[in-house]
């Protein structure tokens, strides 16, 4: 006969595997508490955010940055509501209000685009709410020295689309450059060769000259300041230079959004030139 192989010794009254059973069904009480406030914090602060209301902001490309510090205050003051900014060339965002867009606020870049659009009753009674100037910008150490270097040959120029408010600023002051006598013959049509791409907001300028895809650009003052990459700005004097007006007004489908009338006035307020004035922007 074979002798019997001896059994492990175990717990009396309980196999292994219950007792791991056990042991695995027993969750520490604080864990447990804690879990459930978690669970119930993430639940009321979903909560909340969907009760927020959304406010659409169409704005020209060039007021990013101090269009989204004033939207962070606005919040503040205001948590009801959650600001949302589509930023693009002021001609871009016109086009899309005037297919039917859901924008609540049109923040323009010039008096044009935002004259039309309240001429065809989409928009209310725009008010100009700041000013800009344009520079030539270059990357640092960059061919263009002066304003005459943009007619050298073979120099490769940016400017924004002939429909975009910095494109026929950029255009307007190259004219009077051209009309001074300031400059060689013909200045105007030999800087217009060097064009090489005309982009559909003045961001895709200042892009194209800070990743060294081009030689010059004509962007606002304060793209050329907001730049996270160095470029070199090249100042225009003021006999040359244009001075670009921003206009705002709620739209025609946010007639009785308190939100929208707010959102306005904020930026029509003091603390609203204040924070324009911060990133560049003139009275």
């Amino acid at each position: 006969m074979s002798a019997r192989r001896a059994r492990p010794a175990s717990t009396p009254g309980a196999t292994p595997t219950a007792a791991r059973r056990r042991s695995a069904r027993r969750t520490p009480a604080p864990f447990a508490f804690a879990l459930v406030a978690v669970v119930l914090l993430l639940a009321a602060g979903s909560g909340e955010a969907a009760r927020r209301t959304p406010l659409r902001v169409f704005a020209a490309a060039s007021l990013r940055e101090s269009f989204e510090a004033l939207g962070r205050e606005f919040e503040g003051a205001h948590p009801e509501i959650q600001v949302e900014f589509e930023f693009a060339g002021t001609a871009v965002l016109r086009a899309q209000i005037e297919r039917g867009a859901p924008a609540d606020v049109f923040a323009s870049a010039d008096e044009s685009h935002a004259h039309a659009l309240a001429a065809d009753g989409l928009i209310e009674s725009p008010r100009v709410f700041a000013h800009n100037r344009m520079v030539v910008i270059t990357p640092p150490g960059g061919r263009v020295r002066t304003l005459a270097d943009l007619a050298r040959p073979g120099l490769r120029l940016v400017l924004a689309g002939r429909a975009v408010p910095a494109g026929r600023y950029a255009r307007r002051a190259l004219a009077r450059m051209d009309s001074s006598g300031s400059f060689p013959p013909r200045f105007r049509s030999r800087v217009e060769a060097n064009v090489v791409s005309e982009e559909t907001s003045v961001r895709g300028v200042l892009a194209k000259v800070a990743l060294g895809e081009a030689d010059a650009g004509l962007v606002y003052a304060t793209d050329a300041r907001a730049s996270r990459t160095p470029v070199r700005a090249i100042e225009i004097p003021d006999r040359w230079n244009v001075t670009a007006a921003y206009l705002i007004a709620p739209t025609a489908r946010a007639r009785g959004n308190r939100g929208a009338q707010a959102f306005v006035r904020a930026v029509l307020g003091a603390r609203g030139r204040t924070l324009l004035r911060r990133h560049g922007f003139l009275d």
